[in-house]
């Protein structure tokens, strides 16, 4: 117990035992909600390093934790080892350099093991409703008024602002009515929506049936006549 005590109060276990306890602070704070583990990621660009994929507060933690644990190994060896003198303290020094590139190492493992099994999805955008059937949930839809809803290609559901080119089809789309986005105008952030009939959804394209051996597409067989 002395040894250990020893070892992680000196140079350089002490300066990694430092970082761990702000990083068992702060995921305290964030367990009682006063914190999130997000908070830093639109600051630093971990990209560069070759651990990105990987929330901010997440790599830093692993990597205090796996410097803390080879700084504080490396210490007790310099202790078992007696040097001393401008020789212990450059080893020190060699200790904690190889802590930070061995914390370094396994994140960058960790974070492509990560990026590997849950890649990154675009972010959800409203040009993802093009092309989609919407309800229309106004009592009218004009140039300058309506509401749609729409539904996601995850089943989730949005209302959406919508328009109808031209005053003269005004009166074509109603509450519960159908309708085809087609455009979306980013100045006015809203959709523009044309009528359409569910009627003539033609639906899922039919299976082709392959023709027996020896028959043509399309050609009518002839039955045999008996005697």
């Amino acid at each position: 117990m002395q040894e250990f005590l020893s070892a992680a109060t000196a140079f350089p276990a002490v300066l990694f035992g430092a970082a761990l306890g702000v990083v068992v602070f702060f995921w305290l704070l964030a367990l009682a909600g006063a914190a999130d583990h997000h908070s830093f990621d639109g600051d630093l660009d971990t990209g560069m390093a070759g651990i990105g994929g990987v929330p901010v507060t997440v790599s830093v933690s692993v990597m205090v934790v796996v410097g803390w644990f080879t700084s504080l190994a490396g210490t007790v060896l310099l202790h078992r080892s007696g040097v001393t003198g401008i020789t212990r303290a450059w080893l020190a020094c060699a200790v904690f350099a190889g802590a930070l590139l061995t914390a370094w190492a396994v994140m960058r493992v960790l974070a492509r093991l990560v990026r590997r099994r849950f890649p990154d999805e675009p972010p959800p955008s409203l040009q993802d409703f093009l092309g989609r059937v919407c309800t229309i949930r106004t009592g009218s839809v004009s140039s300058d008024f309506g509401q749609a809803e729409v539904a996601a290609a995850d089943g989730s559901t949005a209302i959406v602002q919508v328009r109808l080119l031209g005053p003269a089809d005004d009166a074509v789309l109603t509450s519960g009515s159908a309708g085809l986005l087609y455009a979306y105008d980013d100045e006015g952030e809203f959709f523009w929506v044309s009528p359409y009939d569910k009627a003539l959804d033609p639906g899922p394209p039919k299976p082709r049936t392959n023709p027996r051996p020896g028959t043509r597409p399309g050609a009518r067989r002839t039955p045999r006549r008996s005697g």
